[in-house]
């Protein structure tokens, strides 16, 4: 479970693990993680469905209304459907991002496989993070799920935390040791 964030990072943590759990129990957590997948794509992609999750002015009706219709179009598993409308009724939408990322570390666990949170200046492209897991599966000994970010400040390069584990290849990293080793 991820750490940082303080209480959100445990709410979020706590729905990853009731929906996780309920996911078990029903043999459909491959099912819920593509719909969380396709979920988290969307929140990337669109800014309307960002600005849904994160909208303090929509009562829980309309918000329970919305995600309904949003999770219809996306033909989303019917678990995921009923998470979401538990999210929209009890105002936790905003919660969604960490949720996902919560549930894919626990399925990833349950899976035997390690998660690596992996940000990079710009998207990866499948050959990329294919090569990518093949690398961390030497270094870790294990199948290693990758969880991708971008964040164009860290200029080029990766960052991949695994557990405790950092690895910083990043161009900022690199040009704020060099910076640091000018001043003497």
């Amino acid at each position: 479970m991820e750490n940082s964030g303080g209480i959100q990072a445990s709410l979020a943590g706590r729905y990853a693990t009731a929906l996780f759990d309920l996911a078990r129990e029903s043999k459909s957590i491959d099912s819920v993680g593509k719909s969380l997948a396709a979920l988290e794509s969307a929140l990337a992609a669109s800014s309307d469905f960002a600005a849904l999750t994160n909208s303090p002015l929509l009562s829980r009706t309309a918000a329970a209304k919305a995600v309904a219709a949003v999770a219809r179009s996306m033909k989303l598993d019917g678990l995921t459907t009923r998470f979401l409308g538990v999210l929209a009724q009890n105002r936790r939408l905003a919660q969604l991002g960490p949720v996902i990322r919560s549930y894919n570390a626990l399925a990833s666990a349950h899976r035997g496989e390690a998660t690596a949170e992996v940000t990079s200046a710009h998207p990866l492209g499948a050959t990329q993070v294919a090569a990518l897991k093949k690398q961390l599966r030497t270094k870790v000994g294990r199948d290693v799920a990758v969880d991708l970010k971008v964040d164009p400040a860290i200029l080029g390069g990766l960052v991949v935390k695994i557990g405790s584990q950092m690895i910083d290849s990043s161009i900022r990293t690199r040009l704020n040791t060099l910076a640091n080793a000018m001043k003497g």
